[in-house]
């Protein structure tokens, strides 16, 4: 069996070229202090792992993980036009959620194809959080501000803030003893904002793990004592550091998509599976509407599918060609060794007609070809 550290495969950058200086999140000297395997990720150094990506792994199912998310961007709306201006931006509906409550979205190109995911975070009833991928955070500004509506404003505040994620069964339980909480303190999807020595942290229940868990937005000045906090009450709870590396294999056990990967201008949020975050009878009309729905006519050539290898060999990889019947019909966009299940897992976009639960396919892994099927998703999920 593969390691499972060995899974973890990134592009191998120059990471001292003045030409393309990487940046560093508030915790960085923390996380080298810990031993941490640093690598580049979207333009950052940032954490894969700091003991194995197994054990890390681990402890997000059984227990508590904490994730530096410092790297995300966020980027701020508001103004008495926010509320359309952002529907006419993304592609689900802000109206349906009330102040305090976060909703997924997309932004996409003229032709439908993905421009970046994100999450929207409604504080106050014109007042908006972006939360965008670290790769895309100048590009998405930059963009928004080029079509910024009338009586709106949008401002890129990613340097003030740290981000971090508790993730795990256990994570309820150290929130409740690092801000004193006595009861429930949020539901899914929903945000507060609450005091943290003298200042105020965003708090959201969401998560990108398949597990329960927060994610704090706060300033950056606080993310050491926060983080310090978090792992002295949750280490007794079994709660440790963890990295990109657990992160990747964790949100690929629950589907969820990674933008670069299941995500790409290319792809659009139908042939992703992303229908239901797509609104397509709100007022304002949205970039890639008519692409949209002319696809969703005539219905996607592609689909994005979860996949299981069936026989022994080496974990599919992004990019490893899809058949059947001897055909490619597609190729795999993620692929690790799930240690939950202990075998090889992917997602893979792939044609249409050959997208059906149950569906046999062949994973071409180093020129062997590895017996596959088409199962439902997510892999793991115990939300």
């Amino acid at each position: 069996m593969a390691r499972i550290d060995r899974l973890w495969v990134l592009p191998q950058h120059d990471l001292m070229s003045d030409s393309n200086p990487l940046r560093k999140v508030p915790l960085h000297a923390v996380h080298e202090a810990l031993g941490a395997k640093i690598v580049e990720f979207g333009g950052w150094l940032m954490p894969v792992q700091y003991t194995s990506i197994l054990q890390e792994h681990q402890a997000v199912r059984e227990a508590a993980g904490l994730f530096d998310i410092s790297h995300m961007g966020e980027l701020m709306v508001s103004g008495t036009g926010s509320e359309a201006w952002i529907n006419s931006m993304l592609s689900n509906d802000i109206r349906k959620i009330s102040p305090g409550y976060g909703q997924y979205s997309l932004m996409l190109n003229e032709s439908g194809g993905v421009l970046d995911d994100l999450l929207v975070y409604r504080l106050k009833d014109q007042l908006f959080m972006l939360v965008v991928n670290a790769s895309q955070i100048e590009k998405d500004f930059l963009w928004l501000e080029k079509k910024l509506g009338p009586n709106t404003v949008i401002e890129n505040q990613s340097d003030a803030f740290a981000a971090l994620a508790l993730q795990g069964p256990k994570a309820e339980n150290i929130y409740r003893k690092v801000f004193n909480a006595e009861k429930r303190p949020l539901k899914r999807n929903q945000l507060l904002e609450t005091p943290y020595l003298d200042k105020s942290v965003i708090v959201a229940r969401t998560g990108y793990t398949g597990e329960d868990g927060f994610e704090f937005f706060l300033p950056a000045e606080l993310a050491k004592t926060l983080w310090d906090d978090i792992l002295k009450e949750g280490g007794p709870l079994g709660c440790i550091p963890v990295g990109l590396g657990a992160r990747d294999t964790l949100r690929l056990e629950a589907c969820y998509p990674l933008y670069g990967h299941e995500l790409l201008q290319t792809i659009s949020p139908l042939e992703a599976g992303l229908s239901h975050f797509v609104v397509f009878d709100k007022p304002e009309k949205f970039n890639g509407l008519e692409a949209l729905r002319q696809q969703k006519e005539t219905g996607p050539a592609r689909k994005l599918v979860a996949f299981e290898i069936t026989g022994p060999g080496a974990p599919p990889r992004a990019q490893y060609p899809v058949l059947r019947q001897g055909k490619v019909i597609g190729e795999v966009t993620s692929g690790t060794l799930s240690p939950t299940l202990k075998k090889g897992v992917g997602l893979a976009l792939i044609k249409a007609d050959c997208a059906k639960i149950g569906t046999s396919l062949e994973i071409e892994v180093r020129g062997k070809k590895l017996p596959a099927t088409i199962v439902k998703k997510p892999f793991y999920s115990s939300l």
